[in-house]
């Protein structure tokens, strides 16, 4: 089970959204697993649509933090299994689109989702696909580093004697102390970079909720702080979970110095502190790509793909999405 699928994540998702007009819970899974809820709106303000989505996504009323690696029942279902207990929920609620967001490619879900719409003579739309990448962290330190190109190695790892030499640099982990000066350093820097916060006074009190409940179920938050004589010039929004590091967000100061990559420098050292500790045998970077370049693909060992798809039942609401492309 990953990150966004325990129940400290999913709780504090629905706490703070849940409550918005027309939301309503259909289905929490057992075990932490994603639960299902119904999201009701007017397509052009004039037909109403019910839309069923996975706890943690939203497909058309909000922007929120990214739910990853979604699943529909819990793992260990065989696929006669996991076909059935979808087709139960899926005959048995009224719906006029179901949007299903970033299920793992090649998972066992996607196959049912063919089947069932097949079956059924549902219409059957992937809407998107997005890269994901990830170091895996079970071997050596120097031999990852060893299989980076050249420049690569540079950015994340090389470089850090030039940062030395700009002061005196620490690294600190934030929490539980400081998620206050961590989150408004991640804004500041985000700002700098997008022309946009991060993280709303919304947001804000969904991340605090899920950190302080995340490690009652075994979790590690690590808001890290790089700084160099005082200042602090990068953070990085991680959590260990269950052997696995989750690279959530990144600031950093963009005009620090022209010949350094503080992000990059940031992620390096993050990376060989996973590589540090037995238990951890992954550091996920997540999906998604930067601002200038797709760095993520030049530091990853391994990658994988997200697939969010959507069924519609009835002809007319096909035409209609169809034609909006």
């Amino acid at each position: 089970m990953s990150l966004f699928q325990s129940n400290a994540w999913q709780s504090a998702w629905w706490e703070t959204w849940g409550g918005e007009p027309g939301f309503r819970l259909v289905r929490r899974w057992h075990g932490g697993t994603s639960g299902l809820y119904e999201s009701r709106y007017r397509l052009k303000g004039i037909l109403p649509v019910r839309s069923l989505q996975f706890v943690g996504t939203s497909y058309r009323k909000l922007r929120t933090p990214r739910t990853e690696y979604n699943r529909f029942c819990p793992q260990g279902q065989t696929g006669k299994e996991l076909i059935a207990a979808m087709v139960r929920v899926l005959e048995r609620q009224p719906w006029t689109e179901v949007v299903f967001n970033d299920l793992l490619s090649g998972s066992e879900e996607l196959s049912a989702l063919v089947t069932i719409a097949a079956t059924h003579k549902w219409a059957f739309r992937i809407h998107a696909a997005d890269e994901g990448y990830a170091v895996a962290t079970d071997g050596y330190f120097r031999d990852y580093l060893a299989a980076l190109g050249p420049n690569s190695r540079l950015r994340l790892y090389n470089r850090r004697k030039l940062l030395e030499a700009q002061g005196e640099v620490r690294l600190d982990n934030a929490w539980p102390a400081r998620p206050q000066e961590f989150f408004e350093a991640l804004n500041r820097f985000h700002r700098s970079r997008w022309h946009k916060d991060c993280v709303t006074e919304r947001s804000l009190g969904f991340h605090l909720k899920f950190l302080a409940r995340i490690v009652e179920e075994g979790g590690r938050p690590q808001l890290s702080l790089l700084t160099c004589d005082g200042d602090i010039v990068s953070v990085l929004y991680n959590v260990w979970y269950d052997g696995v590091v989750y690279n959530i967000q990144a600031g950093f100061q963009e005009a620090f110095h022209k010949k350094l990559s503080l992000g990059s420098l940031h992620l390096g050292y993050a990376i060989e502190d996973a590589f540090e500790h037995p238990e951890t045998i992954r550091f996920d970077f997540l999906a998604g790509e930067g601002k200038n370049e797709d760095y993520k693909s030049r530091f990853a060992n391994e990658n994988y793909q997200f697939i969010s798809v959507m069924l519609v039942k009835s002809l007319m609401f096909r035409a209609l999405y169809w034609m909006r492309g």
